[in-house]
């Protein structure tokens, strides 16, 4: 079969077939008497087994020593091949996310573009203290994305470079919580962290449901933090969670001090003190967490948590007795004065 032939039934330019033969790749056996390049079946098949691997991504080069050699592994080809993509896919990935984020900037000029792939690079920095510099100092007149915020809040994992990018987040305003809320559902807990975290400094009407989902995370960090904003909020959806970590010692200090915020409302105050004592009266509740809970107890109005503390001034466990007697004095006290 001629060359033309060939090309017009293999989808191999002519061009290309030439260069394969000059490289040796897939040379043809024969020769017309004219002196023209005769393929044979032997010959098509290699031109497809050179087309195949480089529909795979590999060289002509590397086609060739893999068709060359005896010991040729086809598994661990495909399993370069596959980290090769892999790696590729990443980096176009970070230049797509890039643009986006230059896109997202509405940049006027090309001096624009450059002072935000400046901050991009600032952002990406694997040193802390730059990222942090690139937050809290961006390019003069360049306002910093909010969706370049809330990705690189779900990213990051130092501290004092989070609290910068929560900062700036919410100064921004609630623009970035679809990128936020999409974290919050992550399968990745820190993710799930991160987002919340942030949300909670987010204008209260644009989050209240997304924090009011997470008091059913699975994991206790996001409760915690989805509770504590609730609660602050006023809503008493997070009193459930905040008695929890009363009990089980998470932040009890202040999970005390928003439900005594709370307890400012005469029904929530009810509801409040009815929870608390009930985790009192739970049976194998452990000694440590009824001292908290009885703690807890001097952070609600005096008119409702002086009854039960003077009630527990009795209790069987001397430690809680003594705790809430004095606490109950305190009370008191402070009625008096």
């Amino acid at each position: 079969m001629l060359i033309g032939e060939v090309a017009r039934r293999s989808g191999v330019s002519a061009r290309m077939l030439r260069h394969y033969d000059t490289l040796g790749l897939a040379r043809p056996t024969g020769r017309t008497v004219g002196g023209y390049r005769e393929y044979s079946a032997e010959d098509i098949r290699r031109i497809f087994h050179v087309e195949c691997l480089r529909s795979l991504g590999m060289s002509l080069s590397e086609i060739g020593r893999a068709l060359e050699d005896p010991a040729f592994a086809p598994s661990t080809l495909v399993g370069d091949l596959i980290r090769r993509t892999e790696d590729r896919l990443k980096r176009e990935q970070e230049l797509l996310e890039r643009l986006r984020s230059v896109d997202a900037s509405a940049p006027f000029d090309w001096q624009d573009v450059l002072r935000i792939v400046q901050l991009l690079h600032g952002l990406n920095s694997p040193d802390a203290a730059r990222r942090q510099q690139a937050v809290l100092a961006p390019a003069e007149d360049v306002p910093v994305p909010t969706e370049l915020l809330a990705g690189a809040v779900l990213a990051e994992s130092d501290p004092n470079v989070a609290g910068a990018l929560r900062w700036a987040l919410a100064r921004a305003g609630a623009d970035g919580l679809a990128s936020l809320a999409s974290g919050a559902r992550s399968e990745n807990v820190d993710i799930r962290r991160r987002a919340i975290l942030a949300i909670a400094d987010l204008p209260d009407a644009e989050t209240t449901q997304v924090l009011t989902d997470a008091l059913e995370d699975p994991d206790t960090t996001v409760r915690k933090h989805a509770a504590l904003a609730l609660g602050k909020r006023g809503l008493t959806s997070a009193i459930p969670t905040l008695v929890r970590m009363v009990v089980e010692g998470s932040n009890d200090v202040e999970a005390a001090e928003v439900l005594g915020t709370l307890s400012a409302d005469p029904d929530r105050a009810d509801r409040i003190m009815s929870a608390l004592v009930d985790a009192l009266a739970a049976p194998g509740a452990e000694p440590a967490a009824r001292m908290r809970l009885t703690q807890a107890l001097a952070e609600m109005p005096a008119n409702v948590a002086r009854e039960v503390l003077r009630g527990l001034a009795h209790d069987d466990d001397q430690s809680v007795a003594r705790l809430a007697s004095a606490l109950a004095a305190v009370l008191a006290e402070r009625s008096d004065g």
